[in-house]
């Protein structure tokens, strides 16, 4: 796991900590992983702030779960109100799914207009999965290298940067990565990725699978944070829609603003998916996730099938999307998002002129990545050295994460509401850290 805790280590731990991750293990078992060489124990989260239990504040320039910032108190007063109401499922009439529905709607493309709601991204993802089997006929499914897209048994089969231990389904081809660094410039990056999915496709057609879908997550998060050339995507687009596959767009990291100017991530390459999916930010904590279609999908889809989850789109979720939505509008988050992300991503630019072993600074709006190398001539990425800074980040209160196969890539994804202040505090950490971990 990149920025995974190694429990070889758990005799270095203060005793406090080193019984509870024991306690973890034999309470919780050992699939679960934590974050970081030596891990933090959160008690309490406010705005871009969190807490441990001796009321140490950290930075959190990571959680994009709590999208308008820990505890809002918008947020956790239409959680209270609603559950001291009602809280119950989507086979009543509420009259408050159907306003957020249009709201959320209305964030998008017209050509996108059905939302189905789920618990998680993963549920999201399964279900735009299954649609899209059931519309195409196909089975087939492209993703990128190291995309993740969630954990189910379905959804986990087509995300390789789980690793080896979880392997991809037969139906599953792989194509790289929008590496524009390695692929070396727009238009040779735009001709590997068409070939490679031509590639993909036919291969998945020999072997008799055909393409139901291309999933991609709208910034290649885990495959390194690749926003860049807006508009790439499209050639691989039509050769998905030519060989009879959808176009399923991942949202649940790079939406809701986060990448500034727009809603969505897929907006910023002018391209209108098939299915787009959300997840973590969309309640702000509270599970609630989504699948969104062209309507001409779901119509024999609903015509045959019964679709129908008890905990998604419940009465309490629904408040606390609908208060994320208010309060990423009457706070102009993606304009904060821009406007801080730009900043931020300029300022470490010039930092990393000092540094061989920095090759790119990319990113959009408040989702940045800065590719670490042993140099710059190679561009051979450097995970160790990553996760130096990262953790030394850490031991100065700044939280931040590594991305990529290799965990070579910082992973910088704050709350929106991230400020210029909580930049330079960011800033300066890591200009020191910077100076003591790669000279």
């Amino acid at each position: 796991m990149v920025n995974g805790f190694d429990k070889s280590r758990i005799d270095q731990l203060p005793p406090k900590t080193r019984q509870q991750v024991e306690d973890r293990d034999r309470l919780l078992g050992p699939g679960y992983r934590l974050f970081y060489e030596d891990p933090v124990e959160i008690v309490r989260g406010a705005g871009t702030l969190l807490y441990d239990a001796d009321g140490n504040d950290y930075l959190d320039v990571y959680n994009n779960v709590t999208s308008v910032g820990h505890c809002h108190p918008y947020v956790v007063d239409a959680v209270y109100r609603q559950l001291s109401t009602l809280n119950t499922n989507t086979r009543y009439i509420q009259q408050s799914i159907l306003d957020y529905s249009d709201q959320f709607l209305g964030t998008m493309p017209a050509e996108l207009g059905h939302v189905m709601f789920t618990c998680t991204g993963s549920e999201a993802n399964d279900l735009a999965m299954r649609v899209a089997r059931y519309h195409t006929g196909n089975q087939g499914v492209i993703v990128t290298s190291g995309a993740y897209h969630g954990l189910t048994s379905d959804v986990s089969a087509f995300s390789p940067s789980l690793g080896v231990g979880v392997p991809l389904g037969p139906h599953v081809r792989t194509i790289s990565a929008p590496d524009l660094l390695r692929h070396g410039g727009n238009e040779n990056l735009v001709a590997v990725m068409r070939r490679e999915i031509q590639d993909a496709i036919a291969d998945l057609e020999r072997h008799g699978f055909g393409v139901a879908a291309f999933i991609a997550d709208m910034i290649f998060s885990s495959d390194g944070i690749y926003p860049d050339p807006a508009g790439f995507l499209q050639p691989v687009i039509e050769e998905v829609h030519n060989a009879g596959g959808l176009f399923i767009a991942d949202e649940v990291q790079p939406g809701f603003g986060r990448t500034g100017q727009h809603w969505w991530g897929f907006q910023r390459h002018g391209l209108v998916p098939d299915i787009m999916t959300t997840g973590k930010p969309m309640g702000n904590g509270t599970p609630i996730a989504a699948a969104v279609f062209r309507p001409e999908l779901l119509v024999e889809f609903g015509r045959n099938i019964r679709y129908f989850n008890t905990f998604g789109g419940n009465s309490v979720s629904i408040a606390a999307a609908q208060a994320v939505l208010d309060v990423i509008e009457n706070e102009a988050l993606i304009d904060n998002a821009k406007k801080v992300g730009d900043y931020i991503q300029a300022e470490i630019s010039k930092l990393a002129v000092n540094y061989d072993q920095i090759a790119e600074v990319r990113g959009a709006g408040l989702f940045i990545g800065v590719d670490i190398v042993t140099d710059r001539e190679s561009n051979t990425p450097d995970g160790d050295a990553t996760l130096r800074v990262v953790n030394h980040m850490r031991r100065r209160r700044v939280l931040i994460s590594a991305s990529g196969p290799r965990g070579s890539v910082l992973k910088i994804r704050p709350p929106l509401p991230f400020s210029l202040g909580d930049a330079e505090r960011m800033l300066q950490n890591l200009d020191h850290v910077l100076a003591e971990e790669l000279h």
